[in-house]
């Protein structure tokens, strides 16, 4: 049924509310002569058959033929200005919409320089504003009557997810996770460029994109515990790995004491397994290693107990069998030359 529209306004605009169409549901019927009022950050925009016509800014309007030349012209309105004519209004706002929420709704797998190849989880915020008022209701709103960043948010995050992989991939090849804190402002500016384009597409402009938060998944804090834990202790990663006679004989729990024994020896001695092990551990690539019968000297014992201290640090290895292996190398330590 027609409605006689005499004043066109969007007077209680809501905080997330982008657009608001009058009426919100099909055409009213709109006078010459009738007052458009639009707010501080809104666009009045009159559509005809889905088609955007005149547009109105901040203001106090009387519509004439004069002000609605396109819609004037489209229809043939007639000389007598109380006669009313079909069209809708969008009232489009321009402010700034900020803290809006961005994420990864899952890990992504990017190549890191020094950990290989490490998953991430990402949190941040961005702010946005509507650039070209008729490009976003044809491509986004459609008919809605109304129209908020709830509805959009999804989509816009989509982008955001999308191109951040993209520039953590580029960054990663020479830089780490380890380093990424530093380089959250870089990492926002650059999804910002990179996403920029696909924002104005839809008639939005993308004002800023910041980077609150980068978190390593599950398997990739596993792996920097580990080296934070070497760190503490002065192994090197290489150290760490050597010893894998003693920590594969430490896996065997069900084993007993004969399968402790059996892969690192056990009293005065050690056994020759446990002299192998620390052996293989301390070697230097470029040092030809000592006879397998000779036995392991201080030095390589002191080390193998610091391996050993860094697996029980890392829940490794259950502290039964933690303190059996030490007593094993604090009495091979006793003897040692």
């Amino acid at each position: 049924m027609a409605r006689i529209i005499d004043v066109i306004e969007w007077p209680d605009q809501g905080p997330n509310e982008i657009v608001r169409r009058v009426p919100e549901q099909g055409s009213g019927d709109i006078r010459l002569g009738s007052q458009v009022i639009v707010r501080g950050a809104q666009v009045a925009v009159f559509y005809r058959d889905g088609k955007a016509l005149d547009m109105f800014t901040e203001g106090r309007h009387t519509l004439t033929t004069a002000n609605l030349p396109l819609l004037s012209n489209l229809i043939g309105l007639a000389t007598n200005d109380r006669t009313p004519f079909p069209a809708e209004v969008y009232f489009v706002t321009t402010k700034e919409f900020v803290d809006m929420k961005w994420g990864t709704p899952a890990e992504i797998t990017v190549p890191d320089a020094v950990l290989g190849m490490v998953q991430l989880r990402a949190f941040g915020t961005y702010s946005m504003q509507i650039k070209d008022p008729q490009r976003f209701v044809n491509q986004v709103v459609g008919v809605q009557g109304i129209y908020t960043t709830t509805q959009i948010q999804d989509y816009l995050r989509g982008i955001l997810v999308s191109e951040l992989a993209t520039v953590l991939g580029a960054t990663m090849k020479t830089r780490s996770l380890l380093d990424l804190a530093a380089l959250q402002a870089d990492l926002g500016a650059a999804m910002q460029a990179k996403a920029a384009d696909d924002f104005e597409a839809l008639g939005i402009a993308l004002r800023k994109v910041y980077v609150v938060s980068i978190q390593p998944g599950e398997e990739t804090a596993k792996a920097i515990a580990t080296r934070s834990a070497m760190g503490a202790v002065g192994a090197t990663y290489t150290q760490y790995q050597a010893g894998q006679a003693m920590r594969e004989a430490a896996r065997n729990e069900g084993g007993g004491g004969a399968g402790i024994g059996a892969g690192l020896g056990a009293g005065i001695g050690i056994g020759q397994a446990m002299a192998d092990a620390i052996r293989q551990g301390m070697a230097q690539p470029q040092q030809p290693q000592q006879p397998s019968s000779a036995p392991p000297s201080k030095a390589q014992i002191e080390q193998a107990l610091v391996n050993l201290d860094v697996r029980f640090a890392n829940g490794e290895i259950s502290e039964a069998t933690y303190k059996q292996l030490r007593e094993n190398l604090e009495r091979a330590l006793a003897s040692a030359s």
